[in-house]
């Protein structure tokens, strides 16, 4: 049975964590052989990282074992995902990689990668590097997605934080550890390729690392270098079927339609009923609406269908550099850097039909429509001379994304130990968007809104012939937008620890940490309208799309969109083509970005913290107490552009916040191989920079219910303060393998909740209906705007329960298999505010959190023997609320996920000491992620089915080499 090699210092643990020594220790009776193998693999940041305490791990085996090490030595609630080997985690991306850890949930899976990652149930996660806070252009986080697995030695899961760490992240932190020269005994070589094949892109997807290390010695002291590259492209195709949302038509009975009306017409008229209610309209059979005091019933039906069909590649470019110096034995210096690029073009075939026009319905209305059994629920319909259109898609994006960093550790005599650190970031994103919209009525479409297991199937007359026919589409609008966000940080950090011997006060841990970060965006956004014939373009300007959602449901295979690809490359001849009927439509040399915000943040804090140990019951009892004091200066500038003379006008605001955050934990050690905490401490979650940005942004009324939807931020909003306890229990019962639960609850004030209100917006100022647009000039519009306010407390908690084990005196041939798995239960509650037209709040309504599943877990199956490894795993998530629906329509307000799973797998073969190969796979059973509408009793997945996305498998062969 493989077994990693282990070289154990005899210097003395960190002070901040042990004093004694691992010989010392195991004669007191403190540790038994589990503590000991922990304690000796553990990584801790020591002063200098010499060959004596490099671990050497390889293998699912050997990368569990020292996440269990790191899991019994830190003071802190923490999991791990550790390196199998030299920049090999045990899947193909960071998100994957993490989807195992107990307590951590992921979704959004789409483009052969998982798209959002929560922490119990919270997605607001400090990501930092080598301890480092990284962020993505103009937001507060970075996309984990954008970091190589192949350029991370370890993945550092903080669901709970002491007074040292950063405070912000009420999810938790996770810290991502990077390659540094002096991992390494001697000079290192590993390169790596990868193939992943993608489904139901059916491409084939290359990846490439290399990384380069070695150390010398020399006349001013030891030095070290390392470079890891990385470069991987992925194309990948997303399908998806949607049916619209639920609006109210009269009866298709002529003797039961209100005065004014025909049957099966839509109900626009929103003083007959209220959109945007949480529940939507009764469903039951015979339920009725008041017109001029007179009750009519009223059925529920979808205003639309449309289905997407994304194709794209992406490209991921990466680099890490590390220079490491150790003049002497009481000093280390070390310089690093990182660069994450991201590179995305994806073309968008959009089909959507409205499927809402009531038409030629011929002499029986009733015989074109069918109803879910004992509701008002319209089922399926056929409908007649519908409009519709297909929207050809196009988006590229580019993320660059630098990262310096100087770091220095000195021992300032007997006692005290000194950390500092400079690092500088910037981080640009960049990205074009641009739409062409296709149009025609066609004669008729038949619909089934659920035709088995929540999928919507359609299709048009002539068996969906005129779909692929160039001549019955017209040119309508074209979409030509472009956004840029930029953001830069400066940060100087110093940590000091200092060895007291005060009696059970061991060590005193002290720091400050100043930070100073900008970010601006800006944007632009125009639209014309051609009207010619698809056709009379030409064959360049055409293309189609095939195979279609073959796994989903009965939908039309194919249809035709203008070739994105073809007016990318020639968009100065497009634009100067919608500027010939549209005087007002820019050409490429007139196109400016207009700024909407700049944003800079001052952050300072201060913090102080003490450990101590003594003994209780015979047993040690540690202590972590402290306090961390944060001051947060923002000054902020906005700029709102006049619709019709384009005029920028700037506005300002500035405000200024500080907590005192205080921690405390406590862990005790009933006996040799069980581990207690108690941990307490308060974080926080800062507002995002675009919603402190007060300019409207407004969308037009597409749905036709009388009114746009806009939204707009909030420059008073203030941090959201969690107040979080943990309660743990370990039981480490053999070297390799441990059981370990947690109770835990997040008290979170000032929750940041969407508020809607009515504004009534000058036409002059209206994009969709000014004198340059082609509306009405005369007269004013509504909008519903959803704003971001502190208007909502929560609490969240749970328990988790966790399992490493490998089982001894297994017969020869099962000798290496073990087991890893974790469940975790989740409750939620906030308290939502319900507002009336001028946003003032009414009443409050309990939910539970966005992205909350009450029950997930993963098992896995791992073995390790000789030169085989291999992992069996499946993870599974119950559904959650995953939005809200906008607030314009008659169905219940919330959007549920359907349960969320994955089965993986993944073997490796050592064919030897420096080469090995390895087979994996994702989503093996290829499942699928669906929605549906539901808020309390109201909805379901059958009657409100929202939506299916075809997630696709992929799977991958590699080869590494390492010398």
């Amino acid at each position: 049975m493989h077994q990693p090699s282990i070289r154990i210092a005899a210097a003395a643990a960190h002070p901040c964590n042990l004093k004694l020594s691992v010989a010392a220790l195991l004669g007191a009776g403190l540790l038994s052989s589990a503590s000991v193998w922990a304690q000796a693999a553990v990584d801790k940041p020591e002063l200098a990282e010499t060959p004596e305490t490099t671990v050497v791990v390889t293998g699912v085996k050997a990368s569990l074992i020292k996440s269990l090490a790191i899991k019994r030595t830190s003071d802190q609630v923490v999991e791990s995902v550790v390196a199998e080997d030299i920049g090999k985690l045990p899947d193909n991306n960071v998100v994957e990689a993490l989807q195992r850890v107990t307590g951590v949930q992921v979704t959004n899976r789409a483009g052969g990668e998982v798209g959002t990652l929560s922490i119990r149930g919270l997605p607001d996660v400090q990501t930092t590097w080598n301890g480092r806070t990284i962020f993505t252009a103009s937001g507060t986080q970075v996309a984990l997605q954008d970091i190589p697995s192949t350029l991370v030695r370890q993945i550092d899961v903080y669901k709970t934080r002491d007074a040292s760490q950063l405070e912000t992240g009420i999810a938790g932190q996770v810290d991502v550890k990077s390659l540094r020269p002096f991992d390494f005994k001697e000079a290192k070589v590993s390169i790596s390729a990868r193939e992943t094949y993608l489904d139901p892109a059916k491409k084939a997807n290359p990846q490439i690392s290399a990384m380069f290390s070695n150390r010398w010695e020399t006349g001013i002291g030891e030095v070290g270098a390392l470079v890891n590259l990385s470069a991987s492209q992925t194309k990948y195709r997303n399908e998806s079927v949607t049916p619209g949302a639920m609006v109210p038509f009269t009866s298709p009975n002529a003797a039961e339609v209100p005065p004014g009306y025909t049957p099966l017409q839509r109900i626009t008229d929103t003083s007959i009923w209220t959109p945007g209610t949480h529940t939507g309209l009764p469903t039951a059979a015979g339920s009725t609406l008041d017109f001029n005091g007179k009750a009519y019933p009223y059925y529920l039906s979808r205003d639309a269908v449309f289905q997407s069909d994304v194709q794209g590649k992406r490209e991921r470019p990466a680099a890490n550099l590390a220079l490491q110096w150790k003049p002497n034995s009481d000093a280390v210096y070390t310089f690093e850097s990182m660069y994450n690029g991201y590179r995305d073009k994806s073309f968008n075939q959009l089909l959507f039909s409205f499927v809402d026009w009531w038409g030629d319905l011929g002499s029986n209305p009733a015989s074109t429509i069918t109803t879910f059994p004992g509701t008002n629920i319209i089922k399926s319909r056929t409908v007649n001379n519908v409009y519709g259109f297909n929207s050809g898609d196009y988006t590229t994006s580019a993320t660059d994304s630098y990262v310096y960093a100087l770091n220095g550790k000195w021992n300032v005599g007997d006692r005290l130990k000194l950390d500092g650190d400079l690092s500088y970031q910037t981080s640009t994103y960049h990205s074009e968007f641009t739409a062409t919209r296709i149009d025609r009525v066609a004669p008729s479409i038949n619909v089934d809104f659920n035709a088995g297991g929540g999928n919507t199937a359609f299709g048009f007359n002539n068996n969906n012939a005129d779909l692929t026919d160039p001549s019955k589409w017209n040119v309508a609008q074209f979409y030509d937008n472009a956004n840029r966000n930029k953001g830069s940080a400066a940060t100087a950090n110093l940590t000091g620890i200092y060895e007291a011997d005060w009696g059970p006060l061991e060590t005193i841990h002290f720091g400050a940490r100043f930070d100073d970060r900008k970010a601006s965006e800006a944007n632009r956004t125009q639209s014309g309208t051609l009207n010619r014939s698809l056709a009379s373009l030409g064959p360049q300007y055409v293309s189609t799309n095939s195979n279609f959602g073959t796994d989903i449901s009965n939908v039309p295979r194919s249809w035709v969109e203008p070739n994105a690809y073809y007016i990318r490359d020639h968009i100065d001849d497009w634009r100067k083509l919608f500027s010939s009927t549209d005087p007002n439509f820019l050409t490429t040399d007139q196109l400016r970005l207009q700024k909407t915000f700049e944003v800079e943040e001052k952050t300072a804090n201060l913090f102080l913290m003490g450990n101590t140990q003594t003994e209780l019951f015979g047993h040690r009892l540690r202590g972590n107490f402290g306090a961390r004091y944060v001051k947060v200066d923002t000054d902020m500038t906005f700029y709102k552009v006049d619709a019709t003379t384009k005029a920028v006008t700037p506005s300002s605001a500035s405000k200024s916040t500080s907590k005192v955050l205080p921690s405390m934990t406590l862990i005790y050690d009933p006996s040799r191989d069980v581990v207690m905490r108690f941990n307490y401490g308060e974080t926080l979650r800062r507002p995002n920079f675009g919603d402190l940005n007060p300019v409207l942004q407004l969308g037009d009324d597409v749905s036709k219910v009388g009114y746009g939807s806009g939204s707009g931020g909030n420059p008073d909003l203030k941090p959201t303060r969690s107040k979080n306890m943990d309660l743990t229990a370990e039981w480490y019962f053999q070297k390799d393998s441990a059981l370990y639960g947690t109770a835990f609850k997040r008290k979170i004030d000032g929750l940041v909740v969407g508020l809607r209100r009515k504004v009534h917006v000058d036409p002059a100022n209206d994009p969709f209906r000014n004198s340059t647009s082609g509306g009405d000039h005369t007269n004013g519009y509504d909008y519903v705007i959803n704003s971001p306010v502190n208007a909502s407390d929560g609490t969240i908690s749970g328990a988790e329960l966790g399992l490493i084990y490998f089982p001894k005196g297994l017969p020869s041939l099962l000798d290496g298999l073990g087991f890893q798995g974790s469940y975790t239960h989740l409750t939620s509650s906030q308290n939502v505010p319900d507002a009336n037209d001028a946003g003032e709040i009414i009443a409050q309504l309990k939910t539970p959190f966005f992205g909350v599943s009450n029950s997930s877990y993963n098992a896995t199956l791992a073995y390790e023997k000789g030169p085989v490894s291999a992992r069996l795993s499946y993870v599974w998530r119950s559904g959650f609320l995953a939005s809200n629906e906008a607030a314009l329509f008659a169905n219940p307000i919330g959007i549920w996920r359907h349960p969320e799973k994955s089965v993986d797998m993944q073997v490796s073969y050592k064919i030897n000491d420096n080469m090995s190969v390895d087979i994996s796979g994702v989503n093996l059973t290829n499942e699928m992620q669906q929605q549906y509408y539901h808020f309390g009793n109201a909805g379901n997945a059958q009657q409100t089915n929202f939506g299916t996305l075809q997630i696709g498998r992929s799977v991958s062969v590699g080869l590494r080499w390492k010398m």
